[in-house]
């Protein structure tokens, strides 16, 4: 054989992402005793969207305590809600502290993953080369793929044109007229950043946010000292943080009238800034408070109120050379374009890659609308889960409780495969991902997020929430604690395969077990 003919290289998992959902799975998959893994990430360093996302005033809502892993608590957060630089640190720290380096592919963006019955493995094509996988662990996140919309003439803007999460560090915005389109979490911090450097700021808003008072301080350092000398004090400061939201989640999930009051509070927020009526108007949205994500911020009401900010109550329809038009007529003239539109949610693109059993791909499969089992697992797609799948998101809290979940799940599959023995794979059963969903979206139907009276990014195309969970993230936990074989076919290897074709990282059949069926299936094994 020629020395640059090398043998495909084969892993037991291959992770996609290295964000929080990505490194977090690597941990634990080492904590499991599995070191034959890879985490493939197609930019040049970890971190996911918190590596990507470095806009100015680029920070978190959630408290920083709670925004990070129970096994890897950190008692240096500078500030109770932390920044974009403290938190990719964060996660630079956690890739070292449990040796994950040598794991790290970076470069190698996924273009293709297909599912080889045959052989019973995932063919993986990158931008840096192809291997094969046992498992294959999707952790790209749903806020990695920017969301631009079609704008009739965007392309004839003769300005500098970019998304918050592809923000140009080389482009000096100072004295120039800036158009921001969106009001979401990264426009609310955009905004007040960089307002006092522009010449003018217009903000076209299609829909107006709640926004809640942002009770950031710095962490002192005697709180700091505190933590480090005695860490039980760090892990009953996240208990506290978690309590607290666990508390809240009724009023989100089953008693959206409760709501009434947080909405004065904001109300007050916005007043307290606001003076002219004629802007509250337009600021002061029309549905529940809690339908969209409710947003955190103290500065961004007194930048609107400067004179050098105009609100377009209208979302951008038109780009006219270097005019731009809203939905109701209003031009402003602009030197840059900032989007803050957000991210490709319930149409990842990764799902355009992943091709299952019967050829499909995920994004033909979830043509309907996204689902799989317990957010995990789809039908159709062997030995492959999502971490942050359908329905896992949460509007009040922290993702990392629910990224923790979904890790003892995927622990507990890889578990359940060593038990079986020989060369397997796990397919969730359709009529299980169904009995799932179907029990989600009942439970969906009383929520704020659907009965609130807005349109929200949690909604796919087709006005069905597949983002949200619709209960506690203790709830989250117990249901997602253990794999149950009963709501999974198990496959098994052809027959003509053997053990050979499998692959190097796996066995034979067990003893005792009858030939498998030449189509990769057998009925299936109950818990």
């Amino acid at each position: 054989m020629a020395e640059h003919e090398q043998v495909q290289e084969h892993v037991r998992v291959a992770v996609i992402g290295s964000g929080f959902g990505g490194l977090g799975a690597a941990v634990r998959l080492r904590r499991e005793g599995i070191t034959d893994f890879v985490v493939l990430e197609r930019s040049d360093s970890v971190g996911g969207t918190w590596r990507d996302n470095s806009y100015p005033g680029c920070a978190c809502d959630v408290p920083s305590h709670l925004y990070s892993f129970s096994f890897a608590p950190n008692p240096e957060w500078p500030r109770t809600f932390s920044g974009q630089e403290h938190i990719r640190a964060y996660l630079e720290h956690v890739t070292d502290t449990f040796g994950l380096r040598p794991h790290l592919r970076f470069g190698s963006e996924v273009k293709r993953a297909a599912w080889d019955g045959e052989r019973m493995r995932w063919e993986i094509e990158t931008a840096s080369g192809s291997l094969t996988a046992d498992v294959v662990v999707s952790a790209t996140g749903p806020l990695s793929d920017p969301k631009v919309p079609d704008i009739p003439g965007l392309e004839s803007f003769p300005g500098e044109v970019f998304h918050s999460a592809r923000w140009d560090h080389d482009y000096d915005l100072t004295g120039k007229r800036v158009a921001m389109i969106g009001t979401g979490a990264s426009a609310i911090q955009i905004v007040p950043s960089i307002q006092p450097q522009v010449g003018r700021l217009t903000l076209f808003q299609r829909t107006p946010a709640w926004v809640m008072p942002r009770m950031d301080r710095a962490i002192s350092g005697a709180e700091r000292a505190l933590h480090r000398a005695l860490p039980v004090t760090t892990k009953l400061r996240r208990g506290l943080l978690w309590g607290i939201r666990e508390l809240q989640v009724q009023a989100f999930t089953k008693h959206p009238n409760e709501l009434g009051f947080v909405e004065q509070i904001a109300k007050r927020n916005m007043g307290a800034a606001i003076k002219d009526p004629a802007l509250r108007a337009k600021l002061t949205p029309d549905y529940r408070i809690g339908c969209k994500r409710i947003l955190l911020s103290s500065t961004y009401y007194p930048a609107l109120a400067q004179p050098n900010v105009d609100v377009v109550a209208s979302g951008l329809s038109e780009v006219r050379g270097s005019t731009l038009v809203a939905a109701d007529g209003t031009a402003a003239e602009a030197d840059a374009i900032i989007f803050g539109t957000g991210f490709h949610v319930t149409d990842m693109p990764i799902a355009e890659r992943i091709v299952g059993a019967d050829g499909r791909t995920l994004a033909e499969t979830w043509k309907g609308g996204m689902e799989s089992l317990r957010g995990a697992s789809a039908a159709g797609f062997p030995n492959f889960m999502t971490i942050i799948g359908p329905n896992t998101g949460l509007g009040n809290s922290s993702m990392i409780l629910m990224i923790e979940s979904q890790l003892n799940y995927l622990a507990d599959y890889l578990r359940q495969i060593d038990v079986l023995g020989g060369t397997v794979a796990l397919d969730a059963r359709p009529a299980a991902v169904r009995t799932w969903n179907h029990r989600v979206q009942e439970r969906m139907k009383r929520t704020v997020w659907n009965t609130g009276g807005c349109t929200s990014w949690y909604l796919d195309a087709s006005g069905r929430n597949t983002t949200v969970w619709p209960g506690t993230t203790a709830e989250f936990r117990r249901v997602t604690r253990r794999v149950d074989l009963a709501e999974y076919e198990v496959l098994r290897a052809p027959a003509a395969a053997g053990p050979a074709a499998a692959g190097p990282a796996a066995a034979g059949p067990a003893a005792g077990e009858g030939a498998a069926r030449s189509t990769g299936r057998s009925t299936g094994v109950s818990a």
